[in-house]
């Protein structure tokens, strides 16, 4: 499965599995995967947010690297190479590369903030790890607090051959695929794949905007598998059925702070990890948080039997 501007599906985003004394749980990273590859998804990234990427000495990063690639059963592997500095970068992705991975994705800093500023960043990115390396251009504004509007985004996509996907995780910003898809239509920016992010939380909608499916870290990545596959059948009603089953732990998974909690707890629940633990500094789900985690998957498994765990 290659990794190029047709991409589709879901990517999923792996967190990094840690054991209660905060050494990475090798053993729960091979679970994992096996557990996302039993979901059906197209794609796997590494080392994203989700992923506790700063806390990781740069050993254990390529050591998660790896391991990840060598059980992705050939499924393209993204490698989240944002680092404060160009070395750090070049030296994680040219290393991932020749590990096997099949590109890698790059965030701008929080520090950028006119559009000047933000296209020179990513020429240096590029100039930095090599033209020849595929990778994701991701948007996030609400996390980095970096604003690209379509017009940058388009220069960015024109001015690197090399920049195969955006990961689009604007909100609101249906308009924003809509007039990315739009530059595509009127010839001016070639076409690039658009996964979304934002756990999922808006997917149902971005899909039909133009979106090729999703890349994130939802606990139920075997739903979004459907859901993208529903949309590709034309069954817009399903899509909708199914994401509203999903909504209200969509909503409580998506929360800022306890989210990567919850999504961890989930999936040691779901049998992918062994342990729900947070590598310091990092949170913990209260008694009171778990137990609505858990009433909500009750609910959730009267409309789909993934959530009776």
């Amino acid at each position: 499965m290659a990794f190029n501007e047709q991409s589709h599906g879901v990517y999923v985003i792996a967190p990094t599995p840690f054991q209660p004394d905060g050494t990475v749980d090798t053993p729960s990273i091979d679970s994992m995967m096996d557990f996302y590859l039993r979901c059906g998804v197209a794609g796997i990234t590494v080392l994203g947010i989700m992923g506790e990427a700063p806390k990781l000495e740069p050993a254990e990063s390529l050591a998660i690297v790896q391991q990840v690639i060598a059980r992705a059963a050939g499924r393209p592997v993204i490698v989240g190479v944002s680092a404060p500095g160009f070395a750090g970068m070049r030296s994680l992705a040219h290393a991932s590369m020749d590990a096997g991975a099949a590109g890698v994705m790059i965030a701008p800093p929080p520090s950028l903030r006119t559009d000047e500023q933000i296209t020179t960043y990513f020429r240096q990115a590029v100039e930095a790890i090599g033209a020849d390396i595929p990778w994701v251009l991701q948007d996030h504004p609400l996390m980095l607090s970096v604003v690209m509007t379509p017009k940058v985004i388009r220069q960015i996509i024109q001015d690197h051959p090399s920049c195969r996907m955006l990961k689009h995780e604007d909100w609101p910003g249906l308009e924003k695929i809509s007039a990315l898809r739009g530059f595509e239509q009127d010839g001016s920016m070639r076409h690039v794949s658009i996964l979304c992010g934002n756990g999922g939380l808006f997917l149902d909608f971005e899909l039909g905007r133009g979106a090729d499916g999703g890349m994130t870290g939802y606990a139920f990545p075997d739903m979004l598998v459907e859901l993208v596959e529903r949309h590709r059948r034309g069954d817009r009603d399903g899509v909708h059925d199914l994401f509203d089953a999903h909504l209200p732990f969509l909503r409580y998974e998506h929360q800022t702070g306890p989210g990567l909690a919850v999504r961890k707890y989930v999936l040691m629940r779901r049998g992918a990890i062994r342990h729900d633990i947070q590598r310091k500094p990092g949170s913990a789900l209260t008694s009171a948080a778990r137990a609505e985690v858990d009433y909500l998957l009750a609910r959730l498994a009267r409309r789909d039997s993934r959530a009776a765990i």
